[in-house]
């Protein structure tokens, strides 16, 4: 489960964690840098206090184009022409309306703009010098700073604003884990991010928003590229259509788990309790068909982020998934989920395959996967394996990011071979494990090197 921190939060942090959040996600686009600071410092203390790994995503603003100032709400009539430009000096010409992004070069004769998220749906008719004429296909109004989505237009080039780049810079400074990147559209999009990552010497992962139209459409080179995508279904209705957000949903989810890509679904999950204590059926029931489809995480926004009942919908949120799993343990549609999607690709699959069906052979309490990178966590998971899960990593921050992937259950253990007895009794112990019971161990001999499991072996607790 992962929360989006806000006002209605920030002081109950060590509440929402306790009631089930693994993840918790900073908005960009809301507060200043030392706010954000000071939820990271108290996220890290309520976690350590819990004993638990939590991933802490830092999700970039990006370029989300708006109308610029204008005086009240701005009433058309289908048929009604429009002209936008984007304005420097505050001041725009006669007749033209500002917005606040120079979408000139991009559009083209034919391209649908829409306005206030949708509510207006324009085509474009003209562009010259710099301005771009619409034609209204519905009545509606809209004013000052409503979202314009251009569902047809392909952006090429970085994705980065100047803010954004800043917030990249104040983020990689401070202990985060993911950095969310919004307005994709290739693959290429990716690469100016993971530059900066990179000349930084970070290990901070990429998360992915799929919420244009153009994503959907490069779905394979933008999973590859990414460490995680998020299906941001907002946007992605305007972009695309509501009817189509399911199937393009679906696509992502078995994509994701061939390429061993996490998926997180977001947007609207428990949307009613952000004003009320109890969610609506069919957001339950969108809730449990995230869980029986197999994503990775389920994200809160507005719940959390200003609702008055945040950690009353975190703690309504785990019920519906614990109650949803234990129906696929029960009914076989976990083992189902289990099937091998493409489990043999490389020696590390093969590993992962070979420890989910020794796991299911015993019938093992959990599989114990350790892990320098993640990447053997991750394989392991994405099989969807019957058996928890236990990523252990000498790594704090790898802990932390593994907190979100399906499954998982991250141990911080040192940086030695051999150190699954140990574990194993600590896990006996706590109650988590019998005297008897099976763990499937996977694992590299040669310690701390990345990508180097090798060996698959079964212990008795």
């Amino acid at each position: 489960i992962i929360a989006t921190i806000g006002p209605a939060t920030e002081d109950k942090i060590p509440e929402l964690l306790a009631s089930g959040v693994n993840g918790v996600r900073l908005n960009l686009s809301h507060n200043t840098h030392a706010w954000h600071a000071k939820i990271i410092d108290k996220v890290r203390t309520a976690a350590k206090k819990l004993d638990r790994s939590v991933a802490i995503m830092w999700d970039l603003q990006g370029p989300k184009i708006r109308v610029g100032e204008v005086e009240g709400l701005i009433e058309v009539k289908a048929g009604d022409e429009i002209k936008f430009a984007e304005v420097s000096n505050g001041m725009s010409p006669e007749g033209v309306l500002p917005i606040q992004y120079n979408i000139a070069p991009h559009v083209k004769v034919g391209d649908r703009i829409m306005i206030r998220d949708g509510v207006i749906t324009t085509e474009v008719t003209k562009v010259q010098n710099g301005v771009v004429t619409v034609k209204a296909k519905n009545a509606g109004k809209f004013g000052s700073n409503h979202g314009v989505n251009l569902p047809d237009t392909i952006f090429h080039g970085s994705k980065l604003t100047e803010k954004d780049m800043e917030d990249v810079r104040f983020g990689l400074a401070r202990d985060i884990d993911y950095i969310v990147l919004s307005f994709v559209h290739t693959a290429e999009d990716i690469d100016t991010l993971r530059a900066m990552i990179k000349k930084r010497k970070k290990k901070v992962r990429i998360i992915t928003k799929i919420e244009t139209k153009p994503a959907t459409e490069n779905l394979h080179s933008i999973m590859m590229a990414s460490d995680v995508v998020m299906i941001a279904r907002g946007d992605l209705a305007l972009e695309t259509s509501p009817e189509q957000v399911p199937i393009i949903g679906r696509k992502i989810i078995e994509m994701g788990r061939e390429y061993k890509t996490p998926v997180i679904m977001a947007t609207q999950m428990l949307e009613s309790m952000t004003s009320s204590p109890s969610p609506t059926r069919a957001e339950a029931n969108d809730v449990a068909t995230a869980v029986s489809l197999g994503v990775d995480a389920v994200m809160l926004s507005g719940e959390t982020a200003i609702g008055a009942f945040a950690v009353d919908a975190v703690a309504m949120m785990k019920r519906i998934i614990l109650s949803t799993e234990q129906y696929m343990r029960d009914s076989g549609d976990l083992t189902m989920l289990s099937r091998d999607l493409n489990a043999t690709d490389n020696a590390q699959s093969a590993v992962a395959m070979a420890a989910l069906t020794l796991a299911n052979h015993v019938g093992a309490q959990l599989i114990l996967a350790e892990t320098v990178s993640g990447a053997t966590a991750q394989s392991i998971s994405s099989l969807r394996p019957d058996a928890a899960i236990i990523m252990a990593s000498p790594d704090v921050q790898v802990c932390n990011q593994l907190a979100i992937i399906w499954g998982s259950k991250p141990y911080k253990v040192p940086r030695r071979r051999y150190i699954q007895a140990r574990l194993v009794k600590s896990l006996v112990h706590k109650g988590a494990l019998k005297s008897g019971d099976y763990v499937v161990s996977a694992f590299g001999t040669h310690a701390g090197k990345t990508g180097a499991t090798d060996t698959v072996r079964l212990l008795v607790a």
